[in-house]
């Protein structure tokens, strides 16, 4: 038996609000009815939105600090000197760098470009290690990959899948539909197939 969602409106109760799947576009919408700000990530939508319920309070964006830096990742030459700024960014003349210096099996990561996002003050030199160092660690240690929190659908049919490779992805997008209508957390169990 499928529970039915609540509307998600200034009256829902703050359980209900945490105990169901809500899309983007619904934490969005709620945000631009309450005149609440609308910018971020699913995760911190609902942070605010969940700060709004229980108490009013109309919590800011939180602006990335401002970059200083005016070095122009798409245009510069870029060596194995080249200091990573806090204005990094991943461009072709990046990638073309690290083609250069790592050959044609580079491409970018998410873990080496999490190590990007943190490495200022160090140089590309340091980068393309740190590639390495990723890349050989990828191959020897076989770990699933991190599956971001906010991609709560992507976990749940990569978990069913596995369990139940006799299964189709009809079958898993199914037990997600039904999941996620219903209250508590959307992780796959055994007796989601029931």
């Amino acid at each position: 038996m499928m529970n039915n969602r609540p509307k998600l409106n200034t009256r829902i109760s703050i359980d209900d609000f945490k105990n169901f799947y809500w899309y983007k576009e619904e934490l969005i919408d709620f945000c631009r009815s309450e005149n609440l700000d609308k910018r971020g990530g699913k995760i911190e939508l609902a942070k605010r939105i969940e700060k709004y319920l229980q108490t009013g309070e109309r919590l800011p964006y939180q602006e990335k600090k401002s970059k200083t830096s005016r070095f122009d990742w798409n245009t510069e030459e870029l060596t194995i000197e080249t200091e990573i700024t806090d204005s990094y960014k991943n461009t072709e003349n990046v990638r073309e760098f690290f083609k250069n210096q790592i050959g044609g099996k580079f491409k970018f990561n998410v873990k080496f470009m999490n190590w990007m996002k943190t490495a200022q003050g160090k140089t590309l030199g340091d980068a393309v290690e740190q590639w390495i160092s990723i890349k050989t660690e990828m191959r020897t240690n076989k770990k699933e990959k991190q599956i971001a929190p906010q991609f709560e659908y992507n976990t749940y049919i990569r978990d069913f899948m596995k369990d139940n490779p006799d299964k189709s992805l009809q079958e898993a997008i199914n037990c997600w539909k039904i999941k996620k209508s219903k209250p508590g957390d959307n992780k796959y169990t055994k007796s989601d197939l029931k």
